[in-house]
C-alpha cells in the first residue's frame, strides 16, 4: 500500500477535553504511517485558530499536516496573513476550497471560486505548498450540472493545484467516470479518493443529505433494517466500505483520504483489511 497517498481528515477541536481525545485518536492512526493529516476549516473562518492550533500540534508530533483553507468571508489581507503563519510553522501542504456560505452569513469574501484562492496561494507562495482541492463525482449540489461541475473543477487545477480529493462516495463507478472525463479534458494530476467510513446510520444519511453523496438503495434499506443495532451497523459498515477501498485501489485511484470525525477504530479496521 506504500505507493497509494494515504492521509486522514480530523475536524478542529472546540474544547480541551476534545483536543486531548483527538492527541489520542492521532497516536492510534499514526501507526497506520499516513502521508498527512488534514484539518478541516469552519465557515467565515469560525474554526481558523482551532485549524492553526491542531496542524501545529501536528507538526510538533511530527507529522505532515495540511490545514484547509475556504474562501468564505476571507479577504486578500486575511487570507495572506494565514499563509505566512503556515509558512513560519514548516507547513507544506494546504487542502484550498470554496467552502459554504452559512446561512445568514453576510458577504462571501473577496475570493468567489476556489480557482481564484489556488491562482492567489501561487502568486503569493510559489511552490511553497502543495495544494490539493475537491472534486465531486457524483456532481457538487449547487453546481447546474456535470458539465459545469467537471469545467469548474479543470480550473482549480489549472489555477495550480497538485492533486484532488473527492467528497466521499459509495458508487465507484461515479469517480471511475469522473477520473476519466477529468483526465480527457487535460487533468494529469492525481484524484483521491475520500472514504467515509459508515459507524452510525443518522449521522451518515445528515451528512449525505447535506453535501450531496449518494447513499445506495441497498445500503439504506440495509443499514434502516438494523434499527439501533450499532454492533450489526458497524460491521455492515466495514465490510461495504473495505469493498469500496479495494475496488478504488484495484482500479487505479492513486490513494484514499480517510474522513475519520476524529475517531480512530474504523479508520483502522478498514486499512488493516487493506494491508
Amino acid at each position: 500500500m506504500s505507493e497509494h497517498n494515504f492521509s486522514i481528515e480530523f475536524f478542529p477541536p472546540k474544547t480541551a477535553e476534545g483536543a486531548e481525545k483527538l492527541r489520542v485518536t492521532r497516536v492510534k492512526l499514526a501507526e497506520l504511517h499516513p502521508k498527512y493529516f488534514s484539518v478541516t476549516f469552519g465557515a467565515g473562518g469560525t474554526t481558523q485558530q482551532g485549524t492553526l492550533d491542531t496542524v501545529i500540534d501536528i507538526r510538533k508530533e511530527g507529522y505532515a499536516a495540511a490545514p484547509h483553507l475556504s474562501c468564505v468571508g476571507g479577504t486578500r489581507d486575511s487570507i495572506r496573513d494565514i499563509l505566512k503563519q503556515y509558512q513560519a510553522n514548516d507547513i507544506h501542504r494546504l487542502v484550498a476550497l470554496r467552502g459554504d456560505l452559512p446561512s445568514g452569513y453576510g458577504a462571501a469574501g473577496e475570493f468567489r471560486y476556489a480557482n481564484e484562492l489556488v491562482e492567489f496561494i501561487r502568486a503569493e507562495t510559489g511552490d511553497w505548498f502543495h495544494i490539493e482541492v475537491a472534486a465531486y463525482p457524483e456532481m457538487h449540489p449547487q453546481a447546474r450540472s456535470p458539465q459545469d461541475d467537471l469545467q469548474s473543477f479543470v480550473r482549480k487545477m489549472n489555477a495550480g493545484a497538485n492533486a484532488a480529493i473527492t467528497q466521499y462516495f459509495y458508487n465507484a463507478d461515479a469517480y471511475f467516470q469522473f477520473v476519466e472525463l477529468a483526465q480527457k479534458a487535460g487533468v494529469t494530476a492525481p484524484i483521491v479518493a475520500g472514504i467515509m467510513p459508515i459507524t452510525n446510520s443518522s449521522q451518515l444519511m445528515r451528512f449525505s443529505e447535506m453535501c450531496g453523496a449518494e447513499i445506495p438503495r441497498w445500503v439504506r434499506l440495509k443499514l434502516a433494517s438494523f434499527g439501533d443495532d450499532t454492533a450489526s451497523i458497524k460491521a455492515f459498515g466495514l465490510d461495504v466500505v473495505t469493498h469500496l477501498c479495494e475496488r478504488l485501489l484495484a482500479g487505479g485511484a492513486p490513494g484514499l483520504h480517510f474522513y475519520s470525525l476524529n475517531q480512530a477504530a474504523a479508520t483502522t479496521a478498514i486499512w488493516q483489511r487493506l494491508v
